[in-house]
């Protein structure tokens, strides 16, 4: 394996159209890194028999993604509506994966949108939610990683965006086992993002990688290198916080899109982004850029 893809994993929604299996199959077989886990494509019934098969194939686990992993309602998983039930969906995924997976592998959780447009209600009840988790997932050898949203995507999915808010509420909930889930399509554009990277010393559990054109719907980013975001210069400035975990590409592309990533070769996308992380990867290395 290259060692710099040693570095590099892949969220199962960038290959959404695949099973579970050919993630794994395929993923190892282009000397990728790591797999970021999405329940959706698990066994309802078991999950043991999938699970254990990471173990064969080299890929470690980066993050794991349930099917439910916001507190209210949002675009991937409307319902339940209520955010107690949701939590209840929560646990039992942390439950039913934790076993199978190395100790500290972080599940990813969002806000989801506001009720009513009532942001104070989502602050106030992801404070106690995510203590909560983060103290669930602690006793089980896990931790939790929250993500803040892009702004488009405010009303939808996301309450809080920017990854200064993020650390805020990281902060005020004080867990250890609760941290910051980095993605870049998500908040690059963070008022002073360097300086605020600066802050978070060991509060990056885990960064995500894509790029950025206007979107088209909620589901449109785009490859390594195909648009505006400086990822070689955020990638340089979390390295300096002392993170030294993975990178992951998740790439939502809707179908609908005439263009859509989830219709191409797969394949083809995987080895695309593994060359142009391999390159942002060394341009991060160079001190002598500033940032923009």
């Amino acid at each position: 394996m290259n060692k710099k893809l040693s570095d590099f994993g892949i969220s199962e929604f960038t290959t959404w159209p695949w099973s579970f299996e050919r993630d794994v199959d395929r993923f190892a077989s282009h000397g990728i890194g790591a797999i970021e886990i999405c329940e959706f494509k698990l066994n309802r019934d078991d999950y043991a028999p999938q699970l254990q098969s990471l173990k064969r194939s080299g890929l470690s686990v980066s993050s794991v993604q349930s099917t439910v992993h916001s507190l209210f309602p949002d675009s991937l998983a409307p319902s339940p509506t209520d955010p107690d039930d949701r939590i209840r969906h929560i646990k039992a995924a942390i439950d039913r994966i934790a076993p199978h997976v190395p100790a500290g592998v972080p599940f990813v959780a969002i806000t989801g949108a506001a009720p009513g447009g009532d942001t104070q209600l989502v602050y106030d009840k992801a404070v106690t939610a995510f203590g909560e988790l983060a103290e669930f997932a602690a006793q089980r050898g896990m931790r939790l990683a929250y993500e803040p949203l892009n702004p488009v995507l405010f009303n939808t999915d996301t309450a809080l965006w920017g990854l200064d808010q993020a650390l805020e509420l990281v902060r005020r909930v004080g867990h250890p086992a609760l941290g910051i889930c980095l993605d870049t399509w998500n908040v690059f554009q963070t008022p002073d993002l360097y300086g605020v990277i600066a802050t978070s010393k060991d509060r990056i559990f885990l960064v995500q990688l894509s790029d950025w054109h206007r979107p088209r719907s909620g589901a449109d980013r785009i490859s390594l290198g195909d648009g505006t975001i400086d990822n070689a210069a955020i990638v340089r400035a979390v390295r300096k916080t002392g993170y030294a975990g993975p990178y992951v590409l998740e790439i939502f592309s809707s179908e609908s899109l005439p263009d859509s990533i989830w219709r191409a070769d797969l394949d083809a996308v995987i080895e695309r982004n593994a060359a142009a992380f391999i390159e942002l990867w060394e341009a991060s290395e160079d001190d002598s850029k500033p940032h923009l």
